[in-house]
């Protein structure tokens, strides 16, 4: 696996011009090109702002958010985006790619990798939006809390990569793993702290079990690192922390581990 590791990295700037291709085919002959990575983002959290700021007062009534529900909202959505678009476009990065994959002599992994890398350029522009918001609410530190958001983007990097390998490698032998990761995502969207607050559900009547079934979720730890951006009081305990930080890293190998375990057949497949 060292090896694999170095390879990518021998092969950095292949996987910087897949990138480039990446965002430049999937903007082009758009008007509005790159904001489209913000407004999708944006209107979703419109919509959930309405409905559970406005009409149920989820954010508003409990948590440090709670005069800054806005804010809350549009962070946890900007991170689920760079998520959910990586692991759906990283699943059939191979299957998408193939004429490309058996004819360029460069390590496969990069193609899953490059979706990723991608989704993270996208999540970057949003950046100037989080900071705006953050302005308006008050809600803008210069302190310790900063270290949040390269803990965060590192963490969900390294989860993302794993995720991306294992399932881009799966699905060329097994097609329905795509419409199954299109369920399980919409599952997770509402199994991790992104339009509600963590408190919610530590409060809740639910069973203790219940409770530490849905910590074991490494996006748990790991968006509450990019509120405690904002809201230092939600850094992640120690707990949290070492789920993420565990859980990421086992997708990571584990995930390496399948890719490299399946690429004779996924390339005889191909």
């Amino acid at each position: 696996m060292t090896t694999s590791v170095a390879s990518v990295w021998s092969h950095r700037n292949a996987l910087r011009l897949l990138v480039r291709r990446d965002l430049a085919v999937k903007y082009q002959q758009s008007f509005l090109g790159y904001f489209w990575s913000l407004l999708e983002p944006l209107a979703m959290g419109a919509i959930y702002w309405f409905v559970f700021g406005v009409l149920y007062g989820t954010g508003t009534h409990t948590g440090p958010a709670k005069d800054s529900y806005p804010l809350f909202l549009i962070t946890g959505i900007f991170a689920w985006m760079w998520t959910n678009s990586a692991i759906s476009e990283a699943t059939s990065a191979l299957t998408g790619q193939a004429r490309l994959i058996t004819t360029m002599k460069v390590p496969r992994e990069v193609f899953p990798i490059g979706r990723v890398i991608g989704r993270f350029a996208e999540y970057l522009a949003g950046i100037p939006v989080l900071v705006v918001l953050a302005a308006y609410f008050g809600e803008l530190h210069f302190g310790w809390e900063l270290l949040a958001l390269p803990l965060a983007v590192v963490l969900q990097t390294i989860l993302l990569t794993g995720v991306a390998l294992l399932l881009s490698s799966l699905n060329v032998l097994l097609r329905d793993v795509d419409r199954l990761m299109r369920l399980f995502t919409r599952l997770l969207f509402y199994g991790t702290p992104i339009i509600y607050p963590l408190q919610l559900v530590q409060d809740s009547g639910l069973p203790s079990w219940v409770r530490t079934l849905y910590e074991l979720n490494p996006l748990v730890g790991i968006f509450e690192l990019f509120r405690a951006i904002w809201y230092p009081s939600e850094f992640p305990n120690a707990w949290l922390l070492s789920v993420s930080v565990v859980g990421s890293l086992v997708l990571f190998f584990g995930g390496w581990w399948v890719f490299r375990r399946l690429e004779p057949a996924v390339l005889k497949e191909l």
